[in-house]
């Protein structure tokens, strides 16, 4: 059973690699022996989901294309597939072997195993073991939310998706169709960047706020992916973390500690509260709002009525 799989996503990466237009699933099947022989469409079409899925698994890049008829085909570029040669000195070789210990407690583990083994190749040295148990290093990265290995895979294979998605301040969740860029995790939060086709803009998404699962849908991208998508610098923004003004807060004695650690000054007030003054930027109403009825604002006055619109929100939803 495994020679006769492994021959048969062999027979399909080279009519897929060999072809010079997209090649429809009923194109494939009269190719390939193995989808001749199976008993009926459902059967084919699920071994052909399979075999596709292995494929890409192991590193082809396989474009789906939609034609002027709505048909869809596969192929895979040999430009795309093509790599040039590998060299890693001992600190670079490390340093992709420890991030790939990283997903080592995920479901990923198999994949960085399989990455593993072509960086060995590659020039990764005997000596250095990302596995070994009583490495100096334990890297981990909480990997949580049901949405971030389609995503992944999304991100990979530059597939559109579609999503529910539910903003802070909305009491229910909207669809979004987007073209993912790259996932990165900021602060125990992961985040998807990409491009909003309903907006017509560049976003970022917290996966922790996408309801319900994320669809693929064929076609091709519709903007240039940037050479540098920086995820990290876009969600600071938006979380507050570049700042150009100050605010001025009472915050509930004992509460709010991660409050007063950005604080620029803090004053007692008594009776329980505190004054604080904190750096000022876009996303801090979302951040305040987090701790509830520990936190007043004082001024400015739009970043109050910010706070108390999204508190009415949350006491809707």
């Amino acid at each position: 059973m495994a020679i006769a799989k492994a021959e048969r996503l062999m027979n399909l990466a080279l009519c897929l690699l060999g072809t010079r237009r997209p090649l429809s699933k009923r194109e494939l099947r009269e190719s390939i022996e193995a989808y001749l022989e199976a008993g009926s469409d459902d059967s084919f079409n699920r071994m052909f989901e399979r075999d596709k899925d292995d494929l890409r698994e192991l590193g082809l890049v396989i474009e789906t294309v939609e034609n002027l008829d709505g048909e869809v085909g596969y192929l895979a570029r040999r430009d795309s597939n093509r790599l040039p040669p590998i060299t890693l000195d001992a600190e670079e070789a490390a340093a992709l072997g420890l991030a790939a210990k990283v997903w080592q407690q995920a479901r990923l583990a198999g994949a960085a195993s399989g990455a593993l083994q072509k960086l060995r190749a590659a020039g990764l040295p005997e000596d250095v073991d990302p596995y070994e148990a009583h490495g100096a290093l334990e890297p981990h990265i909480p990997v949580h939310e049901a949405a971030f290995e389609p995503l992944m895979l999304a991100c990979r294979d530059r597939r559109p998706v579609v999503f529910d998605y539910r903003k802070a301040t909305a009491v229910r969740p909207e669809t979004r169709h987007v073209e993912p860029w790259a996932l990165e995790c900021w602060r125990g939060h992961w985040y998807l960047a990409g491009w909003d086709r309903d907006r017509a803009a560049e976003r970022v998404f917290r996966l922790s706020r996408i309801t319900g699962k994320v669809r693929a849908r064929t076609g091709k991208y519709t903007v240039e992916v940037p050479d540098v998508v920086t995820v990290r610098e876009t969600v600071a923004g938006w979380a507050g973390e570049i700042a150009d003004r100050s605010a001025l807060i009472r915050l509930r004695s004992g509460a709010g500690y991660p409050l007063r650690a950005k604080a620029v000054s803090v004053r007692e007030l008594g009776e329980g509260w505190d004054e604080l003054e904190i750096p000022y930027g876009h996303g801090l109403d979302a951040w305040l709002v987090e701790f509830g009825p520990d936190v007043v604002v004082v001024e400015p006055a739009e970043l109050r009525a910010e706070v108390v619109d999204r508190l009415r929100a949350v006491a809707k939803g």
